[in-house]
């Protein structure tokens, strides 16, 4: 190093004396050329060195998909700017930097920082083995190796030259292919099909087409009704998976006011953007599922303020209408020290599904309002064994239930499910594409054994699952209950090739029927070669 210093030295004097007698020197080698000793120097100065192109982090901000958040206030690349990238994975952006050093810079401590005693104090402190009695953490040390996780970044923006609308109104099917893919996977509920794909047909033709001849296209949320167990989640998540958009299925009892404990109203939002992988421009087209919508409503006696009922419809109302809303990425609450993303609610889907407990009673109620005596009169247990008394529901029944007008409004599309009756549960158990006997005989198969199920033991287990009145979740536990034994004991003899469900063993009155696999082998045989009749 004391080479270097004195060559550069050599080099002013000489110019020094250049310019005095007015003489230009000539270093031997023109602009942007070096001598070889030159060369020779630098290696030597490299020598020792690691090149920083070869670290373990060099350009990973700049070609990983998900943009850098600041450390400190959360915001991403896209609103903060530009970060300064600091060592452990931690980026600061250039308004926080800048209040750190104006801080910093604004207070001497006293005249701490430059007092060159206790600096040398300092120093021989940390020679000796560090300061005593305290011991420092490193901060860095405790948010681990790869900083702030991928699923609270944001996705950067691809530019793309030729930009195409990412919906095409001629890729979009049409109403009755929609109804006959969901009648694929769901038995019965013909009409709210219906109404689903034309609500659908219409929303995802506004996403393409923006406006045409400046008319502006409303939003068509749907409000889907019908008792527990009739197909409401089931039917918007076949929807989904038809479609191939994002999807959030969230949960209206969870959520709560702004400042209470539990889930923000945004967070059925975040969950769509988790669900879309953190890209905005995906999930402002996807479909939010908000279950158990009967939740929310409002408390008919209660002293105390309604933190999970009206205030919750209220702040749902900018959400179902369309706006630009801050979403928390990757939580649920925004006071979490997480990246806020704008998303624009103006192209999302809604549907809200409910079973409305006892609103059946409300429906009695008007329409029994009429005299019990006189002309036009009606029994007043007319509608008693009615099953299908959803289906005449209006809005001022919803509305004497608990939800708020201004929330109902903006449902305009109600949509309403039938109850299962003991023909449609059979049709459940076989006919789906995901036919509960489907995924047993499939699971025996493994084992290489046939299973069968007789229709008179469809018909019992349909007339069993009628009495739980839980729709047709009653299925899968009334079908488990009887399979265990059969699953056990299968296992254990490798000559069982065939089961049959038998009625009896259903209502407990018989077993099923279990054959060996060798009487399958002779009767496919024969079956194959039947036997010929001679003449006599």
């Amino acid at each position: 190093m004391s080479e270097i210093y004195d060559e550069k030295e050599e080099a002013e004097v000489k110019e020094q004396t250049a310019a005095e007698d007015g003489t230009e020197v000539t270093a031997g080698k023109k602009s942007g050329e070096e001598t070889p000793e030159a060369e020779g120097k630098k290696a030597d100065l490299t020598e020792n060195h690691s090149d920083a192109s070869t670290t373990k982090n060099a350009g990973k901000s700049d070609n990983s998909e998900y943009e850098d958040v600041c450390f400190i206030c959360r915001r991403p690349e896209s609103k903060a700017g530009k970060m300064f990238k600091l060592p452990n994975n931690i980026c600061i952006c250039n308004d926080c930097m800048h209040k750190t050093m104006e801080t910093v810079s604004q207070f001497d401590y006293q005249g701490m920082l430059n007092n060159p005693q206790l600096q040398n104090e300092l120093d021989q402190l940390t020679k000796q083995g560090g300061f005593p009695n305290i011991s420092f953490v490193n901060l860095a040390d405790l948010r681990g190796d790869g900083g702030i996780p991928n699923k609270q970044k944001l996705k950067k923006k691809k530019k793309q030259e030729n930009e195409q609308p990412a919906l095409n109104i001629r890729n979009i099917p049409a109403p009755h292919k929609i109804k006959a893919s969901l009648d694929e996977y769901v038995v019965g509920q013909d009409h709210a099909k219906k109404v689903i794909s034309v609500a659908v047909y219409n929303h995802y033709k506004r996403v393409a087409t923006g406006t045409m001849d400046n008319i502006e296209i409303e939003k068509s949320n749907i409000l889907m009704i019908g008792p527990t167990g009739c197909g409401k989640t089931y039917l918007v998540k076949t929807l989904a998976r038809l479609l191939d958009v994002p999807l959030a299925i969230a949960d209206a009892t969870s959520l709560t006011e702004a400042g209470y404990i539990g889930d923000d109203i945004e967070s059925v939002v975040s969950k769509l953007l988790a669900a879309a992988d953190n890209d905005v421009e995906k999930a402002e087209r996807g479909i939010i599922f908000i279950d158990e919508i009967d939740k929310i409503a409002k408390k008919k006696t209660t002293n105390t303020r309604d933190v999970s009922g009206e205030s919750v419809q209220q702040g749902m109302l900018k959400l179902l209408e369309g706006a630009e809303v801050e979403v928390p990425v990757g939580a649920n609450s925004k006071n979490a020290m997480v990246p806020l993303a704008m998303v624009n609610t103006r192209n999302i889907l809604f549907i809200c599904g409910g079973a409305f407990p006892d609103l059946d009673v409300i429906i009695k109620e008007r329409l029994s309002k009429t005299a019990s005596m006189g002309f036009n009169s009606e029994l007043k247990d007319k509608y008693d064994k009615d099953k299908n008394i959803l289906s005449k529901v209006t809005v001022e029944d919803i509305r004497k239930f608990g939800m708020i007008p201004e929330f109902i409004g903006r449902l305009p599309i109600i949509c309403t499910l039938e109850g299962l009756n003991a023909e449609m549960m059979v049709k459940i158990l076989k006919e789906p594409r995901n036919a509960i006997l489907k995924q047993y005989q499939k699971l025996l198969e493994l084992d290489e054994v046939k299973l069968e199920f007789a229709d008179e033991a469809l018909e019992a287990i349909a007339d069993k699952a009628m009495k739980r009145e839980t729709g047709a979740r009653a299925l899968r536990s009334i079908i488990e209950e009887f399979m265990l034994d059969i699953m056990y004991e299968i296992p254990k003899d490798d000559n069982i090739g065939r089961v049959t469900i038998t009625r009896e063993y259903i209502e407990g009155t018989g077993g099923p029927v279990i054959e060996i696999r060798g009487n399958l082998l002779l009767e496919s045989s024969s079956e194959l070669n039947p036997p010929t009749q001679g003449n006599t």
